[in-house]
């Protein structure tokens, strides 16, 4: 059987038997040929029958109309109260004069001078040594640049000592501390010195004759004023906010009010970051009865409302179609998405823009709006939240009230446009371990020295391996074991995992609080009592690093299920006048569930 048919004169059957054989398609394109130059009526879309779209109209509902007129002109009166203080934690008031963003003063921690005894924060001390080395060279004076090396210095760390134990375990801190060791001043401990007391001088101890000693001191109070402009720290416990027993900032406002309905704000549960209006609450009225001191009415013509894909108002009219209705499939459940179908199709063309730039760093409500509409009636709109009508009260962007409901006005806190955080050199986990029924307090990174940061585990490991070094060289060793079962006491944890555990409440018996607690440092060989393991961070350090130290408490509801990871770091913005400030921070955010750390007592091995 042949597999093709074969035609020997192919140009006779195309021509011939073209309707047997249909193997050529002929195509003619289909164009419009304008006999006029004028396209105006082609593109007037002229309707034939009117009467047809009057009728799917009335249809539609179009014809039922109502008396209410579209506005033409408008008055709005608003009050601005500004916020004028802000009362710190520990017990201070900070005046807000737009020098400083909100968030600096609220978020400020102290600069670390020492943890355990042992100085750090080697960089901002070589930074200012850098700066008053720099004061006395610019005056003239710099034959006494030993001096202060010597009344201030930076001293090697003693590979024997064990209080450098912090230092030498670390190699490259190490190397920084010893390659400036004698050879700089210790700038930050020169400003410590300074502020402790106002009768301070930078010569006091030094036994500078005149005029030396004069011409020193002159420079202190210029070399103060540049660290207070460089870094903002607070200048004692009661401009400190940060409260450690809940892990958060706990601060409040003052606003300068010019009504029955101004209120004080507070913010005691801020976890470090944005500060915005949902961060305060209101409580507290005052001020004087008149706010027409402060009453502004500014005229506008009102513009609707329109979000991209709005169905046209105008029958007959092209839309862009970017949001598709039709798309939204909700569920028998899905009541918002219904009603945004509604307001998007129904309502969408109800709603009007009043413009009003409200200034920063105050509380502003609107007291009303005067509309005019095309009929020429004037009509007084009040807030919705204006009457008593508890049930009835709507606020969008509204404060919450802690007397009930919710505080009028519009807040908007004198903070930064936008805050640069740096690297965190802090961070501390809180989990729950249920096995061993306690809280740790995970390290996971450790600030340095010398101002850098290491992870955690690295850092105690290394802390460790130089008390077990320094065991061993000072030790013949353990004498030979050949029993064939040895008793374990208690197993052991990495040191940079502290145990918080729970204690009762003085004078009740049921509540409790976590107590920071310590685990022996377990060395192989160690004879007598253990040495305890104590924390590197700041986070864990309140209380300890006094005379008398201190117990340092936790509440017990601020360690959740999920646990809790606070850490800490350099933050930099720049205020409305320009300069740039720069403070250390603390942020509090959800952890990432429990952990078992392996603790167990009594272990035959």
């Amino acid at each position: 059987m042949k597999k093709y048919d074969a035609i020997d004169d192919i140009a006779a059957v195309i021509v011939d038997r073209s309707e047997v054989i249909p193997t050529v398609v002929r195509w003619n394109r289909l164009e419009g040929r304008p006999r006029a130059d004028d396209f105006g009526r082609a593109l007037r879309a002229e309707v034939r029958d009117p009467l047809w779209m009057l009728g799917r109209q009335w249809q539609v509902g179009e014809f039922r109309g109502d008396d209410a007129g579209s506005p033409v002109t408008a008055r709005l009166s608003w009050v601005s109260d500004p916020v004028t203080t802000l009362h710190t934690g520990g017990g201070a008031d900070l005046t807000l004069d737009g020098t400083a963003p909100l968030e600096t003063l609220l978020e400020q921690r102290p600069i670390p001078a020492a943890v355990g005894g042992h100085p750090i924060s080697l960089d901002i001390r070589l930074a200012a040594g850098r700066r008053w080395v720099k004061l006395l060279r610019a005056a003239g004076l710099d034959g006494l640049e030993d001096e202060f090396r010597i009344g201030y210095p930076v001293t090697a760390p003693d590979p024997v000592a064990e209080d450098d134990y912090v230092v030498t375990a670390h190699p490259p801190v190490w190397q920084t501390f010893a390659a400036v060791a004698g050879r700089v001043v210790d700038g930050y401990d020169l400003y410590l010195h300074l502020t402790a007391d106002p009768g301070n001088r930078p010569s006091d101890g030094l036994g500078l004759t005149e005029p030396d000693g004069d011409a020193v001191n002159a420079l202190g109070p210029g070399f103060v004023a540049w660290f207070a402009r460089l870094f903002h720290r607070p200048a004692g416990p009661a401009e400190d906010s940060w409260a450690p027993p809940h892990l958060e900032y706990a601060a409040g406002l003052t606003v300068d009010a010019s009504g029955d309905g101004s209120a004080t704000l507070v913010a005691d549960e801020h976890h470090g970051g944005p500060l915005d209006w949902y961060s305060v609450d209101a409580t507290g009225t005052g001020g004087p009865a008149d706010p027409a001191d402060r009453r502004t009415v500014s005229g506008f013509l009102p513009t609707g409302a329109r979000f991209d894909g709005m169905p046209n108002t105008r029958w007959w009219t092209f839309e862009e179609g970017r949001v598709n209705f039709g798309d939204v499939q909700p569920d028998t459940t899905d009541l918002a998405k219904l009603l945004l179908v509604e307001f998007g199709l129904v309502y969408g063309n109800d709603w009007f823009l009043a413009p009003l730039t409200a200034p920063a760093g105050a509380v502003t409500r609107v007291e009303g709006l005067a509309v005019t509409n095309v009929f020429g009636e004037r009509l007084w709109i009040e807030p919705a939240a204006a009457r008593d009508e508890s049930w009835r009260r709507w606020s969008m962007f509204g404060t919450t009230d802690r007397r009930g409901g919710i505080a009028p006005g519009l807040v908007l806190l004198p903070t930064a446009p936008g805050v640069l955080e740096g690297a965190t050199d802090e961070r501390v986990l809180f989990v729950r371990d249920e096995v061993a029924n306690l809280v740790w307090a995970i390290e996971t990174t450790v600030p340095m020295p010398d101002g850098s940061s290491r992870r955690g585990r690295e850092a105690a490991t290394e802390l460790h391996r130089r008390y077990q070094d320094a065991l061993a060289a000072g030790t013949p060793g353990e004498p030979p074991n050949d029993a064939p079962v040895h008793y374990r006491l208690a197993t052991s944890v990495d040191e940079n995992w502290i145990p918080f555990i729970g204690v009762h409440i003085p004078g009740d018996v049921r509540e409790i609080q976590l107590r920071r607690a310590s685990m022996p440092r377990l060395l192989a060989g160690a004879t007598g009592t253990p040495e305890r393991v104590r924390p590197r961070t700041t986070v864990l350090r309140p209380g300890l690093d006094g005379e008398v130290p201190e117990p340092y408490l936790v509440f017990e509801e601020e360690v959740s299920r999920a646990g809790e990871s606070v850490s800490c770091g350099w933050r930099r913005a720049r205020g409305t006048d320009g300069r740039v400030h720069l403070w250390r921070g603390m942020r509090r955010q959800a952890g990432r569930g429990e952990a078992s750390s392996g603790l167990a007592f009594d272990r035959a091995v």
